[in-house]
């Protein structure tokens, strides 16, 4: 009998209706030309035939005797598929309309008598001018609890579900010998021995993982504490390990209601920025990120003197790791908003990119993802939650300090289309977790060549969210200028003084590897 790791467990025991703790998307799809009929039916059969693929579908949760542990995976006697897959009611609607009701089912919990699992389909859009197509536009909109899915989890669904091709492949039947445990398979003292067997698991592997990982997180530490010492051990300066994030509109208590915007960059020209730039595709993206936080809270009137402060996930899993719970841990990230000069402001990125990297590259393999499961319910889904909820009352997380402003994620995704019950998949814009004193959340997701932003953020705390999607767009077509024949920095005086009397060269264009001479000149620079 295997419970839920701690990680994924802890997603559980937080979450309130505030703070829902499940992951989604809203995609567009463009119907075949000539289909008739409900696209809805269409994917309700689809489904139906592929739910033994991935276990996510059929698996429900089942509590231990007096919550002495956390719970555990069970299938469930039968799966409604009326309940999990539903039509948006309505006629035809845009594709604004459309996000506007995926905000407002994602700020919705999902029911935990059920798998945690949830469809809506929107069986006719409205398709912008600039879409031309030949087939009815549907929405798609998923929600999946964080419990129940990671990235590892993610492609086994997609792969159960999507095809490469219009026509949907033959996948084999369901197995019958492979049938799960029921709840009613379920003794109370095998699960409660199951309970103590875990924790004692636990303390072991926490006992003989200690002294590696202090001291994997000792240098770490001393890594993120000293800054300088490029002229040597004198000239390194102490400084704290963590820095705190300065206040913003962002670090607020959040209620249950959402907003949810998107937008879309080419991926091909992304990349090239970020050569071009000296460094990667996701440090291209936490520049359009932090030049369009940088628009956005200066038409708010509240952009901080101090650099905004990043969240981003970081994964944990090794490549021969094939389990489907969470592995991941969070780093932060110095976003640069206070820095006027956009090259600065990469430079800064990118200096903070490679820190994290290095800080992370002892830690991987010793940062826990589990903990003794005994009276863990108790402890974080009880005591635990009592701290956030008193965390996200009005006034409370405005006076403490914050660590992050806001979540950043990047997620890689397939780059060929895919298609669901015959239709093509055209946007893969993710929804995510907003939390107290993180109330906005920008995933970005790759698919096919796009670059597909999701906007999630609190309502009430985060006002017009749609124009801070559309700053990223302006923050795209700004790096487009910048980066691709981008002058160097100005020189040191005395360099300038012995070069006086020489002519200034033209920014060179790209080269075939994506390296100018600018962001040849701007990695040696710094910050």
């Amino acid at each position: 009998m295997k419970s839920l790791s701690g990680l994924d467990a802890t997603f559980l025991y937080l979450e309130t209706p505030e703070t829902p703790m499940h992951v989604g998307s809203l995609q567009l799809y463009e119907l075949p030309r000539g289909f008739k009929g409900s696209f809805h039916k269409a994917m309700r059969k689809h489904i139906a035939s592929r739910m033994h693929l991935a276990p996510v579908f059929s698996r429900r949760l089942a509590f231990m005797p007096f919550d002495l542990g956390h719970p555990i995976w069970v299938e469930a006697d039968h799966v409604d598929l009326d309940f999990h897959i539903r039509k948006v009611a309505g006629a035809r609607m845009s594709v604004k309309q459309a996000e506007a009701m995926a905000a407002r089912l994602h700020g919705e919990l999902i029911d935990r008598e059920h798998p945690l699992w949830e469809f809506y389909v929107f069986d006719n859009i409205t398709p912008p001018k600039e879409m031309a197509l030949e087939g009815r536009l549907v929405g798609f909109y998923s929600k999946i609890h964080h419990a129940a899915l990671d990235g590892k989890g993610g492609t086994v669904l997609a792969n159960a579900v999507l095809d490469l091709g219009p026509i949907p492949r033959e996948v084999p039947p369901p197995d019958p010998a492979r049938r799960g445990r029921r709840a009613e398979d379920l003794k109370i003292g095998e699960m409660i021995g199951a309970v103590f067997s875990n924790s004692l698991a636990q303390v072991a592997k926490l006992a003989k993982s200690l002294p590696s990982a202090a001291g994997s997180v000792g240098s770490a530490v001393v890594r993120q504490s000293v800054r300088g010492g490029e002229k040597g051990l004198k000239s390194l300066r102490p400084q704290l390990p963590v820095q705190l994030a300065p206040r913003t509109i962002f670090n607020v208590g959040i209620g249950s209601q959402r907003s949810f915007a998107t937008a879309t960059l080419p991926l091909a020209e992304c990349k090239a920025m970020g050569k071009a730039a000296g460094g990667s595709f996701n440090d291209i993206v936490l520049w359009i990120c932090s030049t369009a936080l940088r628009t956005y809270l200066t038409q708010q009137a509240a952009l901080p003197r101090q650099s905004l402060v990043a969240a981003m996930p970081v994964s944990l899993r090794e490549e021969s790791n094939k389990e489907l719970n969470n592995q991941a841990s969070m780093s932060v990230v110095q976003l640069g908003t206070h820095l006027a000069n956009p090259m600065k402001r990469m430079n800064a990125i990118m200096a903070s990119t490679a820190k994290v990297k290095q800080a992370l590259a002892g830690l991987k393999s010793v940062l826990p993802t589990d903990y003794p499961s005994l009276l863990a319910p108790w402890l974080v889904g009880g005591a635990g939650k009592v701290v956030l909820k008193t965390y996200g009352r009005a006034g409370i997380t405005e006076r403490l300090p914050a660590i992050a402003n806001l979540a950043i994620s990047n997620v890689p995704g397939p780059q060929v289309p895919l298609y669901l019950a015959g239709a093509r998949m055209l946007t893969f814009h993710p929804l995510s977790i907003v939390m107290h004193g993180l109330a906005l959340n920008i995933t970005i997701q790759t698919y096919a060549g796009r670059v597909d932003f999701g906007l999630i953020a609190d309502r009430k705390a985060v006002p017009q969210l749609q124009a801070l999607a559309d700053a990223l767009e302006a923050a795209f077509e700004e790096g487009r200028a910048l980066f691709q024949a981008a002058p160097p920095e100005p020189a040191p005086a005395k360099t300038r003084r012995r070069a006086v009397a020489k002519a200034t060269p033209k920014p060179r264009a790209l080269s075939k590897s994506g390296k100018t001479q600018a962001g040849r000149a701007r990695r040696a620079a710094t910050v």
